[in-house]
């Protein structure tokens, strides 16, 4: 993966952005804030959370309407910051296993936000990247659930060995508007835990290639790619279902398989909407299977 910091960060989302122009306006994104729903729906989470009592960003940035919001005028966290990563996916009979130490293999921006960052006048983020044990033990072949199941704050693994989190802040508000991430599209909440709310640029050797390409696993197994349409153009929310998903012909474990899976777009809510499969409720190192965590599990306030 070639990652030169914050310029080829920046080049990977802006390369993003022009594939989706005709289905996801980067310069008008829909805001998600409160768009949580107790069944699924398009463009909506199916929510095991319904209140959100915790803390975010403190500022609106101008980068905020109304009903919209510019994702090319937002200003990111700076630094670059290399980390020791260790990361490995393997399948193992039937389950698939992911382990690390849930530190970044890309650059990240400096954290705490420094009151010397431009950010630090709409998010002072306080919290420190810190290492931990991560050990998560998926299905390799995931089976269709009989009903869609909520999801809570965690909602998968990145293909970069860092956590995946709802749409949401801890006010319910739209992560990715509100909250301001570093030019790889992560932060990380009051544990240290350092995560995704959307997709990163950092993936951007997929993004240059125009392939569908797996960037992740959600908690009940099935894939989560970037995917286009037959003219080069991402998908957007309006192609997918209720939880975020369809069913199309992808690389899955080295063979091309017709299967469900989940995309990843530029429009709320981004990843993933609802689980199709039977999601796990515990793993080593994600926010999931606490008390009022369900399935996935609501991040601590400032994630």
């Amino acid at each position: 993966m070639r990652v030169s910091g914050v310029v080829a960060a920046a080049v990977a989302f802006a390369v993003i952005a022009g594939t989706a122009l005709a289905v996801a306006n980067p310069s008008a994104l829909p805001l998600g804030d409160g768009k949580y729903r107790s069944s699924p729906e398009v463009g909506y989470v199916d929510s095991c959370q319904t209140y959100f009592n915790g803390s975010g960003a403190q500022t609106e940035g101008p980068w905020i309407g109304k009903t919209t919001w510019n994702s090319t005028t937002k200003i990111h966290v700076r630094g670059t910051v290399h980390w020791h990563s260790t990361f490995k996916e393997r399948v193992v009979g039937a389950r698939r296993l992911l382990t690390g130490n849930g530190l970044p293999i890309s650059p990240t921006g400096t954290f705490p936000i420094a009151s010397t960052d431009p950010a630090y006048a709409y998010d002072r983020n306080p919290n420190s990247i810190e290492p931990y044990s991560l050990s998560v033990s998926l299905p390799a072949n995931p089976k269709l659930a009989a009903s869609p199941t909520c999801v809570g704050g965690t909602i998968g693994v990145s293909t970069l060995g860092i956590p995946l989190y709802s749409a949401f802040d801890a006010v319910g508000r739209d992560a990715l508007a509100h909250e301001l991430q570093d030019a790889c599209g992560g932060h990380p909440q009051v544990s240290g835990q350092y995560h995704f709310h959307g997709l990163s640029p950092c993936w951007q050797d997929s993004v240059l290639s125009r392939r569908t390409h797996l960037i992740g696993w959600a908690l009940d197994g099935f894939g989560i790619y970037i995917e286009y349409d037959s003219k080069g153009r991402m998908l957007s929310t309006s192609d997918l279902d209720a939880c975020h998903g369809r069913t199309s012909v992808v690389d899955w474990d080295g063979r091309m398989v017709r299967m469900y899976h989940y995309d990843a777009t530029l429009d709320f809510p981004y990843l993933v909407g609802c689980y199709k499969g039977t999601p796990i409720t515990s793993a080593t190192g994600l926010q999931i299977g606490g008390p009022g965590n369900g399935s996935g599990g609501q991040p601590p306030p400032g994630g």
